[in-house]
């Protein structure tokens, strides 16, 4: 993976945070590599990227940080991860995504994205990229805040 793919997600995961949890304070740990086989906490929010690459941004947390997150960014409690709560985790990745691919776009690079899908449940796995068995890594970018943890998992691969 090319790091001008992936800046732009790190940096824009980061201030949007920021922003949706009223300026909380986020910090950045560690990045590091995963295959793309690979387990989620229970709460994942995917949106696809094609055009120049393909690939996908996942955003993943327990629903324990989700529901947090959905309480914070609603400004009120959220009681269970109700509708309202999954259309906020989705619009967190969608806000996340577009600011992005818009600063790629600007770079010079061409995406189109898919609306981001929620996945909701324990013992789930995101496999392997377009079906394929090649293994393709995934850079994670884990973001701590008071709501939790959430992993920005990226994987972008060019296209052959």
């Amino acid at each position: 993976m090319r790091v001008e793919y992936i800046n732009p997600f790190v940096e824009t995961s980061f201030r949007v945070l920021q922003e949706v949890l009223g300026g909380a304070e986020v910090k950045r740990g560690d990045l590091y590599l995963k295959s793309t086989a690979m387990p989620v906490m229970g709460v994942a929010a995917l949106v696809g990227l094609a055009g120049d690459v393909e690939g996908r941004v996942l955003f993943d947390m327990t629903m324990e940080t989700a529901l947090n997150i959905a309480s914070a960014m609603n400004g009120e409690t959220l009681p269970e991860f109700d509708d309202l709560a999954k259309a906020t985790i989705s619009e967190l990745a969608n806000l996340i995504t577009a600011q992005a691919v818009t600063k790629l776009h600007e770079l010079g690079f061409r995406f189109d994205l898919t609306p981001p899908a929620l996945f909701v449940g324990q013992k789930m796995e995101i496999a392997a990229l377009g079906g394929t068995t090649d293994s393709v890594e995934a850079l994670i970018v884990p973001l701590i805040s008071d709501c939790g943890k959430i992993e920005v998992n990226v994987s972008i691969r060019e296209r052959a």
